[in-house]
């Protein structure tokens, strides 16, 4: 309990002292006029109340991640509060930031017009391709499986496709209206009813017979069933993605840039919800390696249901959280995923108006630019995603890896304090490298083979990355 309390107190204290630090080099200039105010077109660039963006742009990167990752990663031990500490407030927070205040200098462009700004048309080419077919997969998923459970409380009397229809016409809607009028007025809602959820769990973890593990050197090992095929490293680092980095965040984050009225209240928009994410995800760490009985149990407990973190989250709710689970593990299972899936769409129209150019003003614009992707994404439905979906976990840090690359090279063009961006950039590439060549749906490695050909692509793509940022400084200074 006194490492789970301190851990809590580090991320907070994270916010207030590194956060700030963030903004000073950043630099925020509290008189410049955001996209808010100076592109104001009633649709995408709508001036929103502080708290309001905050809890939008909380929901919009949590959903389920910091539930299902939180939990999968609680089956390696108090290993996942480090990971969660640490990454919320060095990575995923500082990615956030950053990613969210590039978009909101940048007239609220999407992450791969921005990265594209910095690391120059290749990449902003490949990432264009790269977001949004990543953000229809997650559409599509988030179409599918909130429709299978809503049918399965139901009973399976309207039938699967039934709900399919219901919840893409939602989407259709939180795509093509303004941001104010579905988004703006619902998710401030499910997002303080997640808070809740989370806060809600504490109660029986002060109160009740749960011993949450310390983090102390006996217990920082690898407690997975078959630490061969599960090694903590790089395993750990994608399993906890959205509790601690996610590139998922970037392309949410210029959703919020266009409705931010003063550059202030970025820190505490972009690292303040990512910071609260890290509490969320800690909450539900210790939650998993406790209401099973330790982290063994929790393991034989996941092992026994395929794996299945939302059976976990489902049987938490319900015996930790009482009467009131049913409730808001129905919020947690079902709604989460449905407000993940709406701003997916509603990012990738964003990301496809930006590269062609087209105002999105008018409605007739909206629906050129949305409807193909919600026919791709109705195709895909027919389509078995167990494969595909295993590469999202990789495609999610690597596209983190890419964003924190180009605001490296974004702080050492404009002559800042660029390690606080290259470190993080460094241990995600290794990160994601070694990843997909030890992973099932990777080369499939051994473990010290992949090790060493992950640090050798991270040193290439180091290399590259310096022989980029020295040519083009010196085609500045030419020109």
């Amino acid at each position: 309990m006194i490492s789970f309390l301190i851990s809590i107190g580090i991320l907070v204290i994270g916010y207030f002292t590194y956060g700030k630090f963030m903004e000073r080099v950043f630099g925020v200039d509290n008189n410049r006029d955001t996209p808010a105010i100076r592109l104001h077109d009633d649709v995408d660039f709508v001036p929103l109340p502080t708290w309001r963006i905050f809890l939008i742009q909380f929901l919009n990167i949590a959903g389920l991640g910091p539930i299902f990752g939180a939990i999968a990663g609680a089956m390696f031990g108090p290993s996942a509060f480090l990971w969660i500490v640490l990454g919320s407030i060095f990575a995923g927070a500082v990615h956030d930031y950053f990613s969210g205040m590039l978009s909101l200098r940048n007239d609220g462009l999407s992450i791969s017009e921005v990265v594209g700004i910095y690391l120059g048309p290749k990449v902003k080419t490949m990432m264009r391709f790269f977001t949004v077919t990543l953000l229809i997969f997650v559409g599509t998923v988030f179409l599918v499986g909130p429709a299978k459970i809503i049918d399965g409380m139901t009973g399976n009397f309207w039938g699967v496709w039934i709900w399919v229809g219901i919840i893409l016409v939602y989407y259709v809607l939180s795509t093509l209206l303004p941001i104010d009028k579905l988004i703006g007025k619902l998710y401030p809602i499910f997002g303080m009813a997640m808070l809740l959820m989370a806060v809600g769990l504490l109660v029986p973890l002060f109160f009740g017979d749960y011993q949450i593990p310390e983090i102390v050197p006996a217990n920082i090992r690898n407690m997975t069933t078959n630490t061969e095929e599960t090694p903590l490293f790089p395993i750990l680092f994608v399993t906890i993605a959205c509790g601690a980095i996610s590139g998922f965040h970037a392309t949410q984050s210029p959703l919020m840039a266009r409705c931010i009225k003063n550059e202030k209240s970025g820190r505490r928009i972009f690292y303040g919800s990512m910071i609260t994410e890290g509490i969320v995800a800690l909450i539900w760490a210790a939650a998993a390696m406790t209401f099973f009985g330790d982290v063994t149990e929790l393991n034989s407990a996941m092992n026994a249901n395929n794996n299945n973190a939302a059976w976990a989250a489902n049987e938490i709710s319900l015996n930790m959280l009482g009467g009131v689970g049913g409730i808001l593990a129905l919020l947690g299972i079902v709604a989460a995923p449905i407000t993940s899936g709406d701003t997916a769409f509603r990012s990738a129209r964003l990301i496809l108006s930006d590269v062609f150019k087209s105002d999105q003003n008018k409605l007739q614009n909206r629906l050129y630019v949305a409807l193909p992707l919600f026919a791709i994404a109705f195709v895909l439905t027919q389509i078995d995603f167990g494969v595909i979906w295993r590469y999202f976990a990789w495609s999610n840090q690597t596209l983190a890896t890419v964003v924190l690359w180009a605001i490296t090279a974004h702080l050492i063009f404009e002559n800042k304090l660029y390690w606080v961006t290259l470190v993080p950039a460094l241990f995600m590439t290794m990160v994601c490298s070694t990843y997909i060549l030890i992973a099932k749906e990777g080369f499939q490695l051994e473990n010290n083979t992949a090790y060493l050909v992950g640090a050798v692509i991270t040193l290439i793509i180091a290399t590259l990355f310096w022989g980029y940022v020295a040519k083009r400084r010196n085609l500045n200074i030419v020109s």
